[in-house]
């Protein structure tokens, strides 16, 4: 089966391997044990500072788009006729496949999304990696992206992957999900949480939209009120000086430590030695940080964005923010003070966090296909 990706995410090219986002191969590699992988999307000839691993499959063949951005005017302009450019691409890519697989939303899914209409006999696959709730404020390209895939008479023969499960969806729509962890880690792992130090965790991109300096000020606060807490943040952004410097000019140095990105097997540690994972984030679609956490007994601290609402049942197997300062820190006191109420909250969110295995996730791509 020639198995077309069409996708936003970009291929780089070093000494004649492929490289790309590193979560991103890790969900190919499951792909590609049951089709031969055909790609269409942009190359970059560097990683600009994306995390990347190599891609350890052959690559079936390539449908190279013109990458852009609306940075200047000279920009813009160049972009309204490569988009023309891409759009050619794109229908002779599809045209050649034996089954389109989306990846939205994007300036890329957004054309796929347009382009497939004139396939209505492939077969197809979505996964939108985005905020699916039809309520939340999106820009206008996510919007209409959301409502193609959820149009039955534009959008036929598809199934589209979405995180959570939404009233008012049509039969292409099927609530999906992301595993990092396998059965094996399951029963290797072991309660080593010490009650000495409360522990903080944070992984994500040091980024506006990730709100790393809402999780600061939270464990600031626990520590001014006198609790023995500590928060170590894994991961590099725009926002990594500011956030130094705040821990500097509040002398948190002792207590909040900047770690920048660390492999896989760092940050696996880290979350067993942790009791909350948290993540003030602004917009998300699987928070992928939250539901590692969750797998190693961290009590999940998070925005009621996307199917985050879902994924604590709603405040059950953890702690759904406000975004107050004062209302989260006294919901965090509620927690702390009651130990009891911190390990069913632990149970309940690992339990549920370790039903989502690669195993079983490998196994509904394989029914998928």
């Amino acid at each position: 089966m020639k198995f077309l990706v069409v996708t936003n995410a970009p291929i780089i090219y070093k000494d004649d391997k492929a490289f790309a986002y590193s979560p991103y191969v890790k969900e190919l590699v499951v792909w590609s044990n049951y089709v031969n992988l055909t790609f269409c999307c942009p190359v970059w000839k560097t990683d600009n500072g994306l995390l990347i691993s190599e891609i350890p499959f052959s690559i079936n063949e390539h449908y190279k788009l013109f990458d852009n951005n609306l940075k200047s005017l000279k920009e813009i302009a160049k972009t309204f006729f490569l988009t023309f450019a891409n759009i050619c691409i794109l229908f002779k890519a599809m045209y050649h496949a034996d089954h389109i697989h989306l990846r939205c939303p994007g300036n890329v899914g957004l054309l796929g999304c347009v382009v497939q209409i004139f396939f209505p006999n492939k077969k197809k696959t979505a996964k939108y990696a985005g905020n699916w709730d039809p309520e939340s404020k999106q820009p206008l390209s996510y919007r209409l992206q959301k409502w193609i895939l959820n149009n039955t008479f534009l959008t036929r023969n598809m199934q589209v992957l979405v995180y959570g499960d939404w009233k008012n969806k049509s039969k292409n729509i099927k609530p999906f999900f992301t595993a990092t962890y396998s059965e094996k880690e399951k029963e290797v792992f072991a309660e080593n949480k010490s009650n000495e130090i409360i522990e903080f965790i944070f992984v994500g991109s040091l980024v506006v939209g990730k709100n790393p300096l809402y999780a600061i000020k939270l464990v600031q606060k626990l520590i001014e009120s006198g609790k023995k807490a500590h928060l170590n943040l894994y991961g590099n952004g725009m926002q990594k000086d500011n956030l130094d410097l705040y821990i500097k000019e509040n002398k948190l140095g002792d207590f909040i430590v900047l770690h920048g990105n660390q492999d896989r097997e760092t940050i696996k540690k880290a979350y067993q030695k942790s009791h909350f994972v948290i993540l003030p984030s602004k917009s998300e679609g699987w928070p992928k940080a939250i539901a590692e956490g969750m797998f190693w007994g961290c009590v999940p601290i998070a925005t009621k964005v996307s199917c985050v609402p879902f994924m604590l049942d709603f405040g059950n197997r953890g702690v759904l923010l406000e975004m107050d300062l004062e209302k989260d820190f006294t919901q965090l006191l509620e927690v702390l003070d009651k130990q009891d109420f911190f390990s069913v909250k632990s149970k309940l969110a690992q339990d549920w966090s370790q039903l989502y295995t690669t195993d079983f996730f490998e196994k509904e791509i394989k029914n998928l296909l």
